[in-house]
């Protein structure tokens, strides 16, 4: 019996180890490198060259750019704005999506509902499950608001036979949940391994492409928040989706961390109820819905969610510390910068919270990513610390540097603009050459001790 080869291959950035490590030699991360075996895999890229396409359209030419016609881009509205608007205007023929999300959260869910509409709209739709048998998806279907009879579905994990099926339907849109239960017969390894993901992933891209198929895949994603599998998933896919929500509640988030058709970091908000998912077209004000005025640790800032302007709370809760290490716990924004802000309210705004747990946390599960919300940041800690509420129509805008100094970020004037719509009339942000928008007045902090002295008791 010939003896299985195998390769240790990283799984973040491909790198072939011939043992198996802990570290990789390549990029450094740890406990990414798992095995493969080598005999078939080898064999099918041997004999790929004499094996039939996936269909039967002959290889293009090359020509240059300058001889092709310029065509407009066709897009399938979904009959979900929010998702229309993350993608750019709707789903493109022959792209390829993943959409990740931990389980639960209602990414099978999304995708029942656009194959129901698209089938309304005329669209030949297959659902492809490797998690849910054809019973379970009906049960499903069901409890949704909408007329999901005329999908066709399919209970399979043997990526040729979805494609054999999406082929003779002929589908125009293809969802397969989920990338990681499904298997392809030219490795031999489990459902779910690394190479076992990339092959697939490839197949479904080639037929994305060849047919015109629209293919959405389902990723589920590790601890860390990344989608399990290789990193080169991503790298193959046109569009990556992530849906993120506290299962507890109620919204959904949608955003798009990559867009080869549209931009990306764009932002939709969904509200979960018995019946699916509900479009909310006024994100800024479901999230400052439960806000609640006059108590102190509060603060309001406009975060930029690709082109969207979103207002989000900030809470923040400094309190005696009961242990010898005073606790720093962050929620919804990087710790490393909540102890960079603390540093510089200690050394540059003479404040100190060195014997004070310290907690942080942005509301509605959204990620205080970007650093225009240093400023909200700091207010609501200072606002705990000397136990003074920030004054519900004030907004804060603006990065803070390691000096101490507040430096302007883009976005200004539609940032107030929004802010201006839902009843904030002022707004604590850097004062050089501040865009004016009516109902709106600037308070200019240039310097962290500023805001420091505007919220002492």
């Amino acid at each position: 019996m010939a003896r299985t080869q195998s390769v240790y291959r990283c799984t973040e950035c491909g790198h072939d180890h011939p043992k198996w490590v802990g570290r990789c030699e390549g990029c450094e991360a740890w406990n990414t490198v798992a095995e493969e075996p080598l005999v078939r895999a080898a064999a099918t890229r041997a004999g790929r060259r004499s094996a039939p396409r996936t269909s039967h359209v002959p290889a293009a030419p090359a020509v240059r750019l300058r001889d092709i016609a310029e065509s407009r881009l066709i897009r399938w509205p979904t009959g979900l704005p929010e998702l229309d608007f993350v993608l750019g205007g709707g789903i493109v023929p022959g792209s390829m999506t993943l959409i990740g999300g931990e389980p639960g959260i209602g990414k099978s869910t999304l995708l029942l509902q656009v194959a129901a509409r698209l089938e309304a709209g005329g669209r030949r739709v297959l659902y492809a499950s490797g998690e849910e048998s054809p019973d379970q998806l009906r049960l499903r279907a069901a409890r949704l608001d909408e007329d999901a009879g005329p999908v066709h579905v399919l209970g399979e994990t043997r990526l040729e036979a979805v494609l054999e099926a999406a082929a003779a339907l002929p589908a125009e849109f293809l969802v397969l949940d989920s990338i990681q239960t499904v298997y392809t017969d030219s490795l031999e390894s489990a459902p779910g391994n690394v190479g076992q993901v990339r092959e697939s992933s490839a197949l479904l891209m080639r037929y994305a492409k060849e047919t015109g198929t629209a293919v959405v895949v389902v990723g589920h994603v590790t601890k860390g928040g990344g989608i399990a599998g290789p990193k080169t998933l991503e790298h193959i896919v046109d569009t990556v989706l992530y849906f993120e929500g506290e299962g507890s509640l109620d919204y959904r988030l949608l955003r798009a961390t990559k867009n080869r058709f549209g931009s990306v970091d764009e932002l939709g908000v969904f509200s979960m109820t018995e019946r699916g998912l509900v479009a909310v077209p006024n994100p800024s004000a479901m999230f400052l819905a439960a806000r609640a005025t006059g108590t102190s640790g509060s603060a309001v800032t406009a975060l930029m969610e690709g082109t969207r302007p979103v207002l989000v709370e900030v809470q923040a809760l400094a309190a005696p510390s009961g242990y010898g290490t005073p606790q720093r716990v962050a929620t919804g924004l990087d710790p490393k910068r909540l102890a960079v802000l603390l540093a510089v309210l200690e050394r540059r705004g003479n404040t100190s919270f060195a014997s004070l747990d310290v907690f942080v946390q942005a509301t509605a599960g959204v990620r205080l990513a970007e650093p225009g919300a240093d400023l909200a940041v700091a207010a609501a800690l200072l606002s705990s610390l000397h136990g003074r509420p920030v004054p519900a129509d004030v907004l804060y805008l603006g990065e803070i540097g390691l000096g101490g100094e507040v430096r302007p970020i883009s976005g200004m004037e539609r940032r107030m603009t929004e802010a201006a719509r839902l009843g904030f009339r002022r707004v604590f942000s850097p004062g050089r050459n501040p865009p004016s928008v009516s109902g709106i007045t600037v308070v200019g902090v240039d310097h962290i001790d500023q805001l420091v002295k505007s919220l002492a008791a």
